[in-house]
């Protein structure tokens, strides 16, 4: 057979490509049948992905100088993205070639020869391509393309194990978070519903604080060995912002989002949680219109998160205590969601610290718009978690208790 070994950087291919049906030759009537199976290596010593792998026998010796052997295919077989391919072949001896994607049939990347195959039993034969003597025939230029894509391919397997060491932080990170937000129930859990309120504030802190400082820990490790993954840095910065260091998360934050800025496609969710993390720390530090600015960023960023960041400047800022810019806060939320009835409670609790007391009637007089936003909270959850407290605020003002609210006429 007059064998032409085509050297084409074709070998060198590792797109994936459509697999083709398998093909082997149906044995002769009465001739006991073989399997045969095998990893394709390619010159860079990764496996090979695609192309075949067929297994030819002399049907008759080359008759006389310069002419060939003639031969038959009993079998090609599919490499699949692994590498590897098997099939079943009558018993015989054989040589193994292999062809990658797309090349012709009177050409061959790679072969062996003298592979017998035994009726009942498997063989291997395996198809090494980055064996040296295979790399020395090569071309120079073919060599150093080589030799090029080899350094790749070990820079490619490095970051991909920090990636999977990456991941396996994140997920440890995302259950300490939620196990952080959950750190009162766990706390009633350890010491029991009875246990004194300083005791469990106490134990819910101690919880916090251990959940958030496993993650800036994690983060600041992670930071060090992938400084340009914005997500890494934003955790970072819920972390210490949960910490109470505000200016090491204030610095996190600007952080991810100028990382996330420098992408080829930024992630609105990573600028919206970025944003969203400086709002609350300023909300926090009583600077209100860098709060203000920093949240409706967060919702322009990533406006399918709009209403989650307005609610939480709401809460934020009641938890903060400055009731004016929760006011503020609240009916901007509700410009997103009118029927949002914590915010409504909200604007009502904002609303009602600039209450006073009718000196005749000993009634609270509440400003204008509180009476309405308690009435829209029972409107919308009459059996919601502050009802009871909103009642007796509204009775107290002497206010009669809708069961549907509308609003009136301005």
């Amino acid at each position: 057979m007059n064998r032409k070994i085509s050297l084409l950087l074709g070998v060198l291919a590792f797109a994936l490509v459509p697999l083709v049906a398998q093909q082997p030759a149906a044995a002769p009537n009465g001739v006991p049948t073989g399997k045969v199976h095998g990893h394709v290596t390619n010159p860079t010593g990764a496996p090979q992905n695609g192309g075949t792998v067929s297994l030819t026998e002399v049907t008759r010796a080359a008759s006389g100088p310069g002419l060939s052997a003639e031969t038959a295919d009993r079998g090609t077989f599919t490499v699949d993205a692994n590498g590897d391919y098997s099939g079943e072949v009558p018993a015989g001896s054989y040589t193994v070639i292999y062809r990658s994607p797309g090349m012709e049939k009177d050409k061959q990347a790679d072969m062996l020869a003298n592979i017998k195959v035994v009726a009942g039993q498997d063989v291997a034969a395996d198809i090494d391509m980055s064996r040296a003597d295979y790399i020395e025939k090569l071309p120079e230029d073919q060599k150093k393309q080589l030799e090029d894509l080899r350094k790749k391919n070990q820079d490619a397997l490095k970051a991909n194990e920090v990636i999977k060491n990456l991941n396996a932080d994140l997920k440890v990170v995302a259950q300490d978070l939620k196990d952080a937000d959950a750190a009162h129930a766990a706390a009633v859990q350890q010491l029991g519903a009875t246990a004194a309120r300083a005791d469990l504030d106490a134990k819910t802190t101690e919880i916090k604080t251990a959940k958030y400082t496993d993650v800036e820990t994690l983060m600041k490790k992670d930071t060090e060995m992938r400084a340009t993954e914005p997500v890494l840095w934003s955790y970072m910065g819920q972390a210490e912002a949960g910490l109470k260091k505000y200016d090491d998360a204030e610095t996190a934050y600007k952080k991810a989002l100028e990382v996330d800025a420098t992408a080829k496609k930024p992630n609105p969710a990573i600028e919206g949680m970025a944003n969203a993390g400086l709002g609350e720390i300023y909300a926090r530090s009583g600077k209100v219109p860098e709060a203000n600015a920093a949240y409706d960023a967060a919702a322009k960023a990533n406006p399918t998160s709009a209403g989650t960041y307005l609610r939480n400047q709401a809460v934020i800022f009641f938890q903060a205590g400055n009731a004016d810019a929760q006011v503020a806060a609240a009916e901007m939320a509700l410009k997103n969601d009118p029927n949002d009835a914590l915010v409504y409670y909200l604007k009502g609790q904002g609303l009602v610290s600039k209450a006073t007391v009718d000196p005749k009637t000993q009634r609270i007089v509440l400003p204008e718009g509180c009476a309405e936003a308690y009435q829209k909270y029972l409107d919308l959850a009459p059996t919601g978690p502050y009802a009871a407290e909103v009642q007796a605020i509204l009775a107290q003002a002497g206010q009669k208790i809708n069961s549907t609210y509308k609003t009136g006429k301005k």
